[in-house]
């Protein structure tokens, strides 16, 4: 936009570059380097000059084929993943359609989606002190709930359990994100046409006809965001399984940034290995990411889209003389 012979769009460059200026120096160049490095052998507290390997492909050949610890990570990364986020986006989505349903105009949502969303917001520290009590061997909450309600009659120890380990790691994870899942969703609702709602509420359609013919259509952007997001936030899952259990019992909640952050900096200082691992996590999360935008692409746009390229294509055909 000009004003008065000014060139104001330099500015927004202006505005711009102290983002652009950090994220080359503390993202694009922590990236760049850590894929070189996982080409590399540096290793150790006080580690050589860079020198790349005569076989590439070695750190990433012995994780993938050799290295039973990562691939275990990686298992339980997204074990815990997807035994959390099931249920999460269940329960977010029916809070919303609770939330949003004008039938039940739900009084006091403010308070209630405060207390919803308060475990999000809570550090992970304080919360792995708070499970480490509740699931206290052999005296805790729990045990004595138990022993109280008759389901026991000797402690258990539910954190040296992998299965209770893991449920309780994936239970901690759904509890802290599924309020804020659900303000997520709740704010998408609040983005659809509003005629949409009172079209369907014309024609005679009840709560459920409404939230699964108009919203979940309507909120597939702000699903396919929620996958995402969470997708990477479970891969990159690291503060409550390494302060509440540090990947016991047995590794069994050992998750891949957890390995990564033991190789780097715990015994051997194995940077390579760490580097390596790393860019494969990103692979990784870079491969799901396409999936899920593929599976929840707008089928209905692009068929239209094809439609309307061939009908581009027979108007050039028949300008052309062709038809």
């Amino acid at each position: 936009m000009r004003r008065k012979g000014v060139n104001y769009s330099r500015y927004g460059y202006i505005f711009t570059l102290p983002f652009v200026l950090a994220f080359l120096v503390f993202s694009l160049y922590p990236i760049l380097y850590t894929a070189v490095i996982g080409f590399t052998n540096m290793q150790g507290i006080i580690p050589k000059p860079l020198e790349i390997l005569d076989n590439p492909f070695q750190n990433f050949r012995d994780l993938i084929f050799e290295n039973a610890s990562f691939k275990k990570s990686l298992i339980n990364t997204g074990l815990l993943w997807v035994i959390n986020f099931i249920p999460q986006i269940a329960l977010a989505l029916l809070l919303t359609a609770w939330f949003t349903n004008k039938r039940l105009n739900v009084k006091g949502q403010g308070a209630f989606k405060i207390l919803l969303y308060m475990p999000n917001i809570i550090t992970a520290s304080t919360i792995a002190v708070l499970f480490s009590s509740l699931f206290a061997y052999p005296m805790g909450p729990i045990n004595s709930l138990f022993h109280l309600l008759g389901w026991s009659d000797a402690p258990i120890n539910f954190l040296q359990d992998k299965t209770t380990a893991r449920g309780i790691v994936s239970f901690i994870q759904f509890w802290m994100w599924y309020g804020n899942t659900m303000i997520v969703l709740v704010a998408g609702v609040m983005g659809i046409n509003p005629a949409l709602f009172e079209s369907a509420s014309i024609d005679g359609a009840n709560g459920w006809q409404t939230f699964f013919k108009i919203t979940l259509p309507s909120l597939r952007t702000i699903l396919l965001y929620t996958l995402i997001t969470s997708m990477i936030g479970g891969l990159t899952m690291f503060d409550i399984p390494q302060l509440f259990l540090q990947g016991g019992p047995d590794d069994s909640t050992l998750t891949t940034t957890m390995f990564i952050y033991g190789q780097a900096f715990k015994g051997s200082y194995l940077y390579n290995r760490a580097a390596a691992a790393s860019m494969l996590l990103f692979i990784v999360a870079a491969l799901l990411s396409a999936v899920l935008f593929y599976l929840m692409r707008d089928r209905d746009a692009a068929k239209l889209k094809k439609v309307l390229k061939e009908q581009r294509k027979a108007e050039r055909a028949a300008a052309r003389g062709e038809v």
